[in-house]
């Protein structure tokens, strides 16, 4: 999401020269993963898993449960090393930039990839409004007008501001389950990512609020590139651009999600999608 404010305080601060030829590669596309390993304590959950990713786009991960689906998008943005005993290896370059590299604040990288978790976990004590400011105030946000701004931006960009406009001291888990959802994608919107990872974002949802959700996947991507993770193929094929199948911790495929849906080229992925197995 593009808010047209600029917010100082939440800068990109690592700069690294992209002369080198190696980097030709890299550069083409927003996110790029190179034998990227995970584990679980002596569990292997992701094995040598390469995936290129454009700006702009939505990407779909699909896959049985429990075959690394969500691992993978915790490694994009360093949250997998914070759970006891988890690591993992191998590099994840944003721009060319190896997110996993010493000189890089994880803390910088949560906020250039936000993510949307498959529960809706809007902060219970705090308002509407506070929910979605929360993050600008932590990272030292203090001018009113601005967070006022980004607030009410980041909320149209979710598509929840006409609904809420007029509650905004409202409690935000007084919502209900879909509009916690909206929520918390404005919250992780003001924080003007660059990536948004979504795990499952409408699993609890009816359809109607599932709907709007998937809307919003379609109408971000002018500003934002959107991973999502997905056990619904029908979803799958609505709104994404590029499927990625994973099974067992390894990439099976990944390609246009025509091609994949259409005409794949492995046969266990279309086992996988016509139901014979999941």
């Amino acid at each position: 999401m593009s808010t047209g404010k600029e917010i100082s305080n939440i800068s990109h601060p690592i700069s690294y020269s992209h002369n080198d030829s190696n980097n030709a590669t890299i550069e083409r596309y927003k996110l790029t993963i190179r034998n990227l390993f995970a584990w679980f304590g002596i569990k292997q959950v992701l094995k040598d898993i390469n995936l290129n990713i454009k700006s702009h786009v939505a990407t779909a991960i699909i896959g049985p449960s429990g075959c690394g689906k969500t691992t993978l998008i915790r490694c994009i943005n360093r949250m997998h090393e914070m759970i006891p005993g988890a690591k993992a290896k191998g590099s994840v370059n944003l721009d060319g930039i190896d997110i996993y590299d010493k000189a890089v604040d994880p803390v910088t990288i949560k906020r250039r990839i936000g993510m949307v978790f498959q529960k809706p976990n809007p902060f219970p004590t705090m308002s509407i409004y506070d929910n979605v400011a929360a993050g600008l105030k932590l990272n030292g946000i203090r001018d009113k007008k601005l967070i006022d701004d980004i607030v009410r931006e980041s909320l149209e960009s979710a598509a929840l501001w006409d609904e809420v406009k007029n509650e905004l001291s409202k409690p935000g888990v007084g919502l209900s389950g879909g509009q916690q959802q909206r929520l918390c994608i404005a919250r992780a919107l003001a924080m003007q990512p660059e990536i948004l990872l979504m795990d499952e974002p409408t699993s609890a949802l009816d359809p109607i609020a599932s709907s709007k959700i998937e809307e919003l996947i379609h109408s971000l991507k002018k500003d934002l590139t959107i991973i999502t993770v997905t056990h619904n193929m029908q979803q799958a094929a609505r709104v994404s651009d590029y499927t990625a199948f994973i099974y067992l911790g390894e990439l099976v495929e990944y390609g246009s999600t025509k091609q994949i849906f259409e005409n794949p080229r492995n046969e266990l992925t279309e086992r996988y999608i016509s139901g014979k197995f999941g």
